[in-house]
């Protein structure tokens, strides 16, 4: 997040990432989102234009969740928090791949295309998986709100509750490395790990700790999957 809103809540009250049916990235409709001192200016209009947001990872207090606004501009990004009591509706990554945008000529964006190839693209690797998009190409697709632009990439969320060997991983990130060079853009596939979220890429690449981040921050761990991740946060 760009800027971000000081917490409602003591820290002492934050006892974790909060209501396990609220993950990362999922995408809420809001009956509405309480303002906090130093919101920036944008943040009322493109509510008011699209009561959703984005959930992010961070520590919070019980009845609240920690939300991302989207807003016109790709630098007005503002992390904050909502009540769990304003939450109208729920829209998690995977329930959008069957979902399709208003307007027929927006799936000739490349991001969609390459969304639409990977949708079609079966039997694959993918299909044992559970995943769907995120940033712009989901926001679009949960809230119908043209939000996807000609340079927007595609970005995923894959569910991998289990160990995930190194070289299917390589065999994945060659998947969509695929599909990204036959639609001009990138594909960024994060895995959402017992340990939090890591990028394919990094995991892919071989090395031997990976970045991962949860509600406490980010931490670079050997083992996503491993019971234990207590190295050290950065």
């Amino acid at each position: 997040m760009r800027v971000c809103a000081v917490a409602p809540f003591a820290p002492d009250d934050a006892t974790g990432s909060g209501n396990p049916r609220w993950q990362a990235h999922d995408i809420l409709r809001l009956h509405r989102l309480e303002a906090f001192d130093n919101e920036p200016a944008w943040v009322r209009d493109a509510f008011a234009r699209t009561p959703f947001v984005v959930v992010r990872r961070a520590q919070v207090a019980p009845g609240f969740v920690a939300v991302g606004v989207r807003g016109a501009a790709r630098n007005e990004r503002y992390g904050t928090w909502a009540r769990c009591n304003d939450i109208e509706a729920v829209v998690k990554p995977e329930a959008l791949l069957s979902a399709s945008t208003l307007a027929a000529d927006r799936h000739a964006l490349p991001a969609l295309v390459a969304l639409d190839a990977l949708r079609s693209d079966s039997p694959s690797m993918l299909d044992t998986f559970t995943w769907g998009p995120t940033g712009s190409v989901g926001f679009e697709l949960a809230t119908f709100k043209p939000t996807v632009t000609s340079t927007s990439d595609l970005d995923l969320l894959i569910r991998i509750p289990n160990h995930f060997p190194r070289d299917e991983a390589q065999r994945l990130q060659a998947l969509l490395d695929t599909h990204a060079g036959s639609a001009g853009i990138r594909i960024d596939a994060q895995l959402e790990t017992p340990a939090g979220g890591v990028a394919l890429a990094e995991y892919a690449s071989g090395k031997a700790r990976v970045m991962t981040r949860d509600a406490n921050g980010p931490r670079l761990v050997a083992d996503p999957w491993a019971r234990d991740h207590a190295q050290a946060v950065l």
